[in-house]
């Protein structure tokens, strides 16, 4: 296995590039990169995926646009414990408080991270150690038109109530197949939005979530 880095020119290099590290242990990768294990994952949030962008020659950066911009496709880890099915939630983006409110579903940012995604499955079972936990084999995704239907549908209902101020009726129960939670790093990282009587008041930073039920569908779909 040797680096790559440089961009993918295409959709079909790029899942070449990922498949390539089907059955890789994180100790194999990351000596190839010359990085240090770290002792544990809970300490190092996103260790992985950013080694798996470098690899792979990921360019968004931290900007709200899918990893691979030219191509237009999403990276998306994914977590698995022993039976095979999702470990955790998925985080998508960060869901917007102040604009968006308005836009159509495929203007939305939610849409342009889930239009294509390649998904890379990696072992978590805590009973593996992480240095041996694989790498499985990737999939590039995108959503069926039943898929589709119903992300919108939950975009739509948490957009209705960000939009109208119903704030406060966020919660994580709502939505089939995404879900909104907080997202910062602390109780003291806010941000504003506008209420129900249109005044601008302070509140966490949301996110959104993609449950274990939709993304151990798509591993049904895929790999069964």
């Amino acid at each position: 296995m040797r680096p790559h880095y440089q961009p993918p020119l295409t959709e079909s290099e790029l899942l070449q590039r990922a498949r390539a590290l089907a059955g890789i242990s994180l100790e194999q990768l990351a000596a190839q990169q010359h990085h240090a294990l770290p002792r544990d994952l809970r300490r190092a949030k996103g260790w992985f995926g950013q080694l798996v962008e470098r690899y792979l020659g990921a360019t968004a950066g931290n900007q709200s646009q899918p990893d691979f911009m030219q191509l237009g496709v999403e990276l998306k880890t994914l977590p698995l414990q022993h039976d095979g099915t999702p470990k955790e939630t998925t985080y998508v983006c960060a869901v917007p408080l102040r604009d968006d409110c308005g836009l159509h579903w495929s203007q939305s940012g939610l849409y342009r991270k889930l239009r294509r995604v390649l998904w890379l499955p990696i072992e978590a079972d805590p009973a593996i150690p992480l240095a041996a936990r694989r790498i499985g084999s990737a999939l590039l995704w995108s959503p069926s038109p039943h898929d589709d239907a119903t992300l919108r549908q939950d975009w739509e209902e948490i957009m209705e109530l960000i939009g109208t101020g119903r704030i406060d009726e966020l919660s994580a129960g709502l939505g089939t197949y995404v879900q909104v939670r907080p997202k910062a790093a602390n109780h003291r990282a806010l941000t504003t939005t506008t209420d129900l009587h249109g005044e601008q008041v302070a509140t966490l930073p949301r996110g959104f979530y993609l449950r274990r039920c939709f993304t151990g569908k798509i591993l049904r779909d895929h790999y069964a």
